[in-house]
């Protein structure tokens, strides 16, 4: 017997993905779903499969273990725990006219059983928000994708609304701008390095508009135009934030981080540029995320720790990783703003 239509709105929050252990064998299953998405490594199928399954997966694995172990806490991976905290407090704060599900693009809880609990409530229509400020197809598009392709196969399809991009929707400058300040206040700080996660500049040109991205000046502006770019939307997110904090612009630096491969990525490269800040006479400096706003692995051990002991092996005093969102109040209300806008 269906349940009674209870005229809920149904809001599904996504996020990337996280092994369900930071063992080795879960380490390689996580890497394999996620590596082997056609929207992530965008090569002949066949020539993806057999690196994923040749070569990535096999020998990446015991390495990313490790830095998993150190990512781990007793509530688990971070980016999990976080999800769910962001949930609940959402749900709390729209009250029992929305119903809020959360998934993960790859392992668990999957998008597909966070669809379901939507399902069930007999939702009236659908709120997708991935959580990722700045559009990529990699990212924010294979949500969607994987969305599409597990409700294509519902008898009855609700209305559905897709949140592509958010990376200056002003609630989500001003939660980081918050946690920023707090940290500015603390200490002078030399610089702030604005680092993003990189993608292949393939991608950023696949996803031009009639070739209006010539991955350069094009990007000084945010427009129609390169709305959907994630180069034009990292440097969109930069200027809000730095503008938020106070910052002129030669008091702030944007970078790419978490290269794969030999093909070019988005550049400057972070850490090839935080390596060379101290003979600038940058001694401390403040580096922000906000591509993520969760912490996981890129955020807490890429940039607070990896990144820190290139930069004082360069010769740096002091440096600081601005952490995520998480589920912070401020952040809360602004996703909940959001949510109400669409």
């Amino acid at each position: 017997m269906s349940k009674k239509n209870t005229g809920k709105i149904g809001v599904l929050l996504v996020n990337l993905g996280t092994p369900d252990t930071p063992e080795t064998p879960d380490v390689r299953k996580y890497l394999r779903e996620f590596l082997l998405d056609k929207r992530v490594i965008d090569i002949n199928p066949v020539g993806r499969f057999f690196l994923i399954n040749g070569v990535i997966a096999p020998f990446r694995a015991p390495k990313s273990a490790v830095v998993y172990k150190q990512l781990w806490t007793e509530r688990g991976s971070p980016l999990l725990y976080h999800g769910i905290d962001l949930k609940e407090k959402l749900q709390a704060s729209l009250g029992s006219d929305y119903f809020v599900s959360f998934g993960m693009r790859y392992q668990k809880p999957s998008i597909k059983s966070a669809l379901e609990e939507l399902r069930e409530q007999s939702v009236d229509r659908i709120i997708v928000f991935p959580l990722f400020p700045q559009y990529a197809s990699a990212s924010t598009g294979s949500a969607h994708d994987k969305i599409m392709e597990i409700i294509k196969d519902w008898w009855i399809i609700p209305s559905i609304n897709f949140i592509s991009n958010f990376c200056n929707d002003p609630g989500f400058i001003e939660s980081f701008a918050e946690l920023g300040r707090k940290y500015l206040a603390e200490d002078n700080y030399d610089h702030v390095m604005f680092s993003y996660h990189g993608l292949p500049e393939r991608h950023i040109l696949k996803g031009s508009d009639h070739g209006y991205c010539k991955l350069g000046s094009c990007c000084n502006s945010y427009n129609k135009r390169n709305q959907y770019c994630y180069r034009a939307s990292c440097f969109e997110t930069s200027r809000q934030l730095a503008a938020a904090l106070g910052l002129r612009e030669d008091q702030y630096s944007v970078a790419f981080q978490s290269r794969l491969g030999k093909d070019p990525w988005l550049k400057p490269y972070s850490d090839e540029v935080l390596k060379t800040y101290p003979e600038k006479g940058i001694k401390k400096v403040l580096a922000f995320s906000p591509a993520f706003v969760a912490d996981c692995l890129e955020t807490t051990i890429e940039v607070g720790e990896e990144f820190k002991e290139m930069f004082e092996h360069a010769g740096g005093e002091k440096w600081q990783l601005v952490e995520s969102l998480n589920s912070n109040d401020t952040w809360v209300e602004a996703v909940k703003q959001i949510i109400l806008k669409n």
